[in-house]
C-alpha cells in the first residue's frame, strides 16, 4: 500500500514547559475522583489576559477550550463569565478572594498569552484555592501560535492533575471510522482529531478499500488497523501517524479481526480465523513470528491485554453465549468472568488496570458497561438501540464509544465516564464509528 498521507506531527509540535510550582495550602481543595458520585466542584475561569488585541483575542479562544474540557470532564461547573464582579490585573497578581467566594466559587484559575519577538506565544496559568486564598500550582508553556490550542489541553491537564492528582487526558487525540454515502455503498475512512472534536484530519481515503477497527498504540502515535478489499480478506496494517507511512503486518491464512497492540508496543494481537474457526495470535512487530494463544472449536474475537502485560481478556462463545473470559499471556489459565444473560463483545482493560470495559447485548438493546477482571462488580453505564466498541482514555477514567439511537439514524461518538452520569457526545464531521485513544501526546 502506497503512502497516502503526509507528515502530521507540523500541527502537534512539542511545548515547552517554562515553570511549574506548587504552594502546599493546609485547607487544600481537591476532588477525590474514586467516589462513585462527585458533585462537580464551581471553578471560575476568567478569560485569558493579553496586553495586544491579537494576544487578547488567543487568550479568549484558550479560555473557551479550557472551559470545555473541564466542563466536559463532568468534575467541574464552570461559572458562568456574566457572573464575575472582578477582572484579574494580571496572571503575577494576588486576586481579590471575597470577590471570588460571593459566586460560590472554589477554585479560580488566572491566565495570560505573552505575545514572543520570535512569533510563539507563552501561556502562563495560575490555580488559586479561594477557600484558603492560596496558590494551588502555577504553570507555563511556550509554542508556536497556531498551536494555541494544544496548549489550552495542557493546561486543562495541568488544572485536573493538581486539583485530583491524577493525570488528565484532554492533550490526547482520538483515531476513528469516519462514514459517509449510502448505506450500500458505505464510505469507511480513517480521520483523526482532538479529543474533543477539533481538528478532523482524514488519514484515508476510503476509495479503494474499507477502513475497520483501528486501535492506537499505548507508546506512540502509531495506530494499528484493517483494510477490507472487496477482492480479498481483510488485511492488517501498521499506520505511523508521524510520518504518514503504512506498511502490512503481513498475509495470513484467514480473515483478520481487531488488531490491538500489547502495552509495550512491541507485539500486535489478533483474532484469525482459519477453517471456519476464529483463535486468538498475537505477532512480534519485530521479527514478525505469530504465536496461537488460543486453540478452541468455539469463536475466539477481540482480544485486549492486561497494562502489566500479564493477562489478556477475549470474548469467546464457547460457553454457549458469547461472554468474557481472561487468561495468561501465554495463553494459559483461560477463565470466564461473566455469566449474565444476552452476549458480552468488544472487552478492553483499562490503562489503570482495574477494570475490563465491555458492550453487552440484551433484549434488543446494547450497553457499555465495565466489570472487574475476577469477574465481580459488573456495572452497565449506557444503554441504547446500539452502543458498541469502548475505548479507554489514557488515565482509565473515561470511556469513548459509537452509538446508533435507532435504526438507520446513522453512528456517532459518545463519551461516559464511570459514574455512567456524564454522558456527552462528542462531534464529529460526519457518521463516525470505532473510536480508539490515544496516549498523551509527546
Amino acid at each position: 500500500m502506497k503512502r497516502i498521507f503526509g507528515t502530521l506531527c507540523v500541527g502537534f509540535a512539542l511545548l515547552g514547559l517554562l515553570i511549574v510550582t506548587s504552594a502546599s495550602a493546609a485547607a487544600r481543595v481537591t476532588i477525590d475522583i474514586t467516589q462513585g458520585n462527585v458533585d462537580p466542584m464551581p471553578i471560575a475561569v476568567p478569560d485569558f489576559l493579553g496586553e495586544a488585541d491579537s494576544a487578547r483575542e488567543l487568550g479568549g479562544d484558550i479560555s473557551e477550550v479550557l472551559m470545555n474540557n473541564l466542563e466536559r470532564s463532568g468534575l467541574f461547573q464552570v461559572i458562568d463569565q456574566r457572573a464575575y464582579i472582578e477582572t484579574p490585573a494580571s496572571v503575577n497578581v494576588r486576586p481579590t478572594f471575597a470577590n471570588w467566594r460571593i459566586i460560590n466559587a472554589q477554585v479560580l484559575v488566572v491566565g495570560e498569552v505573552n505575545e514572543l519577538d520570535d512569533g510563539r506565544i507563552q501561556v502562563a496559568t495560575r490555580v488559586w484555592d479561594v477557600t484558603s486564598n492560596e496558590q494551588l500550582g502555577a504553570v507555563a508553556y511556550t509554542t508556536p501560535a497556531d498551536n494555541w490550542r494544544r496548549a489550552a489541553h495542557k493546561v486543562a491537564d495541568f488544572i485536573y492533575k493538581t486539583l485530583t492528582g491524577e493525570e488528565g487526558y484532554f492533550d490526547t487525540r482520538i483515531v476513528f471510522i469516519h462514514e459517509t454515502g449510502a448505506k450500500e455503498n458505505r464510505v469507511k475512512r480513517l480521520m483523526i482529531m482532538d479529543q474533543d472534536g477539533a481538528n478532523p484530519v482524514p488519514l484515508t481515503d476510503g476509495l479503494n478499500y474499507k477502513a475497520l477497527t483501528p486501535r492506537f498504540s499505548p507508546t506512540q502515535q502509531q495506530i494499528t488497523y484493517m483494510a477490507l478489499f472487496d477482492d480479498k480478506p481483510g488485511q492488517v496494517y501498521l499506520f505511523n501517524i508521524e510520518t504518514g507511512e503504512q506498511e502490512p503486518l503481513g498475509t495470513f491464512r484467514g480473515m483478520t479481526f481487531a488488531p490491538r497492540f500489547s502495552p509495550d508496543g512491541r507485539e500486535v494481537l489478533m483474532s484469525i480465523e482459519r477453517n471456519g474457526n476464529s483463535d486468538i495470535f498475537k505477532m512480534d512487530l519485530a521479527t514478525r513470528r505469530l504465536t496461537r494463544l488460543t486453540n478452541n472449536p468455539a469463536i475466539d474475537v477481540s482480544p485486549s491485554m492486561s497494562p502489566d502485560g500479564r493477562r489478556t481478556t477475549f470474548a469467546s462463545d464457547r460457553g454457549g453465549s458469547q461472554q468474557i473470559y481472561v487468561m495468561n499471556a501465554d495463553g494459559s489459565g483461560q477463565k470466564r468472568i461473566t455469566f449474565g444473560e444476552g452476549r458480552y463483545q468488544t472487552p478492553v482493560w483499562s490503562p489503570r488496570g482495574d477494570l475490563i470495559a465491555f458492550t453487552r447485548q440484551y433484549k434488543g438493546r446494547f450497553y457499555i458497561g465495565v466489570i472487574r477482571p475476577d469477574g465481580t462488580g459488573e456495572r452497565l453505564l449506557t444503554e441504547s438501540y446500539l452502543d458498541e466498541g469502548p475505548t479507554w482514555s489514557p488515565n482509565g477514567r473515561v470511556l469513548m464509544f459509537f452509538r446508533e439511537p435507532r435504526p438507520g439514524a446513522g453512528s456517532s461518538l459518545w463519551s461516559v465516564d464511570l459514574t455512567g452520569r456524564n454522558l456527552r457526545r462528542v462531534r464529529t464531521p460526519a457518521d463516525a464509528s470505532d473510536p480508539a485513544w490515544s496516549p498523551m501526546l509527546p
